[in-house]
C-alpha cells in the first residue's frame, strides 16, 4: 500500500519537473534554463530533479519522448497494420509535434529531435508491419521500418520548410509508393 503511493507521488514529481521544463521553454532558449531554474520553477531541491533524471539534457530527451508519445497515440498504431490512414495520421503526428516544437525554441537540437523521433517511428511501424507481415523476415522489416521512419521524419521535415498545403494532402501524393514497398 505505501509503496504505491510512493509510486504515485514520485510519478507527479516527475510530471512537475517536466511540466515545469515545458513551462521554462516557453519562456527561455533551452540553453538558458539551468538546473536552477527548474528546481526554482517546480518547488523542488537540485536533489528531487537528480533523483529523476541526469542532468538537463536527459530531461530534455525525456519531455520530447514523452510530448511524441502523446501526440502520436503509439498503443493505437502498434495494435494494427500499417495502412494509408494510419500512415497519414502518424504523418499529421509528426507535422504537429514539429510545429509545436517550434513555439518552444529548441533550435540546436534538432539531431536529438530527430533521433527521438525516427526510434518512435521504428517501433511502432516495426509493430504494425510485424503484425501485418508475421512470417516475414525480421531483418527485412527491420530495414523496412528505418527506411520508413526516416523518410517520413525527412517528409515532414520538408513539409514543414515549404508546404502550403495541409499535411495530409501532403503525404498523401507519396502513399500509393509506400504502400507498394511494403506489400
Amino acid at each position: 500500500m505505501t509503496q504505491s503511493k510512493t509510486d504515485l507521488r514520485v510519478l507527479r514529481t516527475r510530471k512537475l519537473i517536466m511540466d515545469s521544463f515545458i513551462e521554462l521553454s516557453g519562456k527561455k532558449e533551452f540553453k538558458d534554463i539551468t538546473i536552477k531554474d527548474i528546481t526554482i520553477e517546480a518547488m523542488i531541491n537540485r536533489a528531487t530533479f537528480y533523483y529523476h533524471f541526469k542532468d538537463i539534457y536527459d530531461l530534455l530527451e525525456k519531455v520530447l519522448s514523452e510530448v511524441l508519445l502523446v501526440n502520436l497515440d503509439c498503443e493505437y498504431y502498434q495494435n494494427n497494420e500499417l495502412n494509408e490512414e494510419a500512415l497519414v495520421n502518424i504523418f499529421k503526428a509528426i507535422t504537429n509535434f514539429h510545429k509545436s516544437l517550434s513555439h518552444r525554441c529548441h533550435r540546436g537540437y534538432e539531431d536529438t529531435i530527430a533521433r527521438i523521433i525516427r526510434e518512435q517511428l521504428e517501433i511502432i511501424f516495426y509493430k504494425m508491419l510485424l503484425n501485418q507481415h508475421p512470417t516475414k523476415d525480421k531483418e527485412a522489416l527491420k530495414l523496412t521500418t528505418t527506411m520508413l521512419s526516416w523518410g517520413i521524419y525527412g517528409a515532414s521535415l520538408e513539409w514543414g520548410r515549404n508546404s502550403t498545403v495541409p499535411p495530409e494532402e501532403f503525404i498523401k501524393l507519396v502513399i500509393p509508393s509506400i504502400m507498394y514497398e511494403i506489400d
